[in-house]
């Protein structure tokens, strides 16, 4: 086993473990919250430093990482989620809408630092000249991440039903403190650490390519989130009448489907590993994605059975999202420097918590107000504008060809 290889499965098995606590942290709140007769945009405010503060820590993170390291960024993330997690441990008194918001702004940090950290530590793992062999990993550690967020949304149902909210938090603190302690013996120490010793203002991307994508990322995660994050578990629960194990289930199997299919992204688009995607293949994708949703939307306004509708329509949306999720996080990595990656990576990203935050809040407000199928509207137009972003990335990857 070489050292990259050892590297990576250190990163890997870090995102991992986090992804867990963070998808079931995400479960119990919504679930926890719903039951105590918080309404949807009530729900959707708690996340609302969760996904502020990723725009922030996408932004600075990747300065911090490429001036201290990507091993110490990784590290003070998963500190900063044990941290969250004992906020939440707190007597059912104290679970006060400010005291909950603060605790997710601290997970949203963390979540963010880690995310970044792994994205960026890939990228200066595999040559320059292996882009096929770079889209693969990419694609590994980016399905596996969401495969287990999946597992971590069942988690969190489960752990709910069977420990309560502060039982579940306390569990998951006391499992993510191991994987922290052995973090910090087996990260390299010089990783991701930019020779240059860039200066703040480096924090905003000059590339036109970076800039051109993290546009389009920013509409498709909002796409995702619009319906996903509180109009769609609200649903299941109020309108199909499903149970909140149901629920859980139904969402976390989902994840892992769609994390399954992120892996294998690099076969379904048709690609050997000496040829990698380019913008006429991503901007396809996100044109086929965007009639999903307004198919859904269609359904159920002409009075199709909406179990059907929406549980068939949410799987086709899952399989063609993941795919273009996985071709969004290769390009990223392409495109991004090798001295200083985590400046570029973590400027994306900030992109992506930005479309995260507007989907959130649309997802609760418009759910609320004008109910599921306005907020499938606004997912097909959002998914159809990314899809016209990507038409005017270059045609070439200046960072590799």
């Amino acid at each position: 086993m070489t050292p990259a290889i050892r590297q990576y499965l250190v990163i890997t098995g870090n995102y991992w473990s986090f992804t867990l606590t963070d998808g079931a942290l995400r479960m119990l709140v919504v679930l926890h919250f719903h039951q105590l007769g918080y309404s949807p945009l009530e729900i959707a405010m708690l996340f609302l430093f969760y996904e502020f503060f990723g725009i922030v820590t996408n932004l600075v993170g990747g300065y911090f990482g490429a001036r201290l390291g990507l091993n110490r960024t990784m590290n003070v993330g998963l500190a900063l989620q044990i941290a969250a997690l004992a906020m939440l441990a707190v007597p059912a008194a104290m679970l006060t809408v400010p005291w909950v918001m603060a605790a997710q702004a601290m997970s949203g940090i963390a979540k963010d630092l880690n995310k970044m950290s792994a994205k960026s530590g890939i990228k200066l793992l595999v040559p320059g000249n292996q882009q096929g062999r770079l889209y693969k990993w990419v694609a590994i550690l980016t399905g596996s991440k969401n495969t287990l967020k999946g597992v971590g949304f069942f988690l969190g149902g489960v752990l709910l039903m069977a420990a309560g909210f502060r039982g579940a938090v306390v569990i998951m603190a006391a499992a993510l403190v191991l994987v922290w302690l052995a973090s910090l013996f087996l990260l390299r120490q010089e990783l991701g650490r930019s020779s240059a010793k860039p200066k703040f203002r480096d924090i905003l991307s000059k590339s036109r390519a970076i800039n051109v994508l993290s546009a389009a990322r920013l509409f498709l995660f909002g796409a995702r989130d619009v319906w996903f994050v509180v109009a769609l578990p609200v649903y299941l629960h109020t309108v199909l009448g499903w149970a909140f194990g149901e629920v859980g289930a139904f969402m976390a199997l989902w994840i892992i489907g769609y994390g399954f299919i992120q892996t294998v992204a690099p076969a379904l688009t048709g690609r050997d590993r000496n040829v990698v995607p380019g913008r006429g293949l991503v901007a396809a994708w996100a044109f086929v994605l965007a009639t999903v949703p307004a198919g859904i939307a269609i359904g159920l306004l002409l009075g199709a059975p909406a179990q059907t509708v929406v549980v068939g329509g949410l799987l086709l949306f899952g399989v063609l999202f993941a795919v273009n999720s996985s071709l969004h996080s290769y390009l990223i990595v392409s495109f991004a420097r090798d001295d200083g990656v985590s400046l570029d990576v973590g400027f994306y990203y900030m992109s992506n918590a930005a479309g995260r935050l507007l989907g959130t809040l649309l997802s609760g407000w418009v759910y609320q107000v004008y109910g599921l199928e306005a907020c499938l509207w606004i997912s097909a137009g959002l998914v159809a504008l990314a899809a016209v972003m990507t038409l005017a990335l270059p045609v070439v990857r200046p960072a590799t060809a």
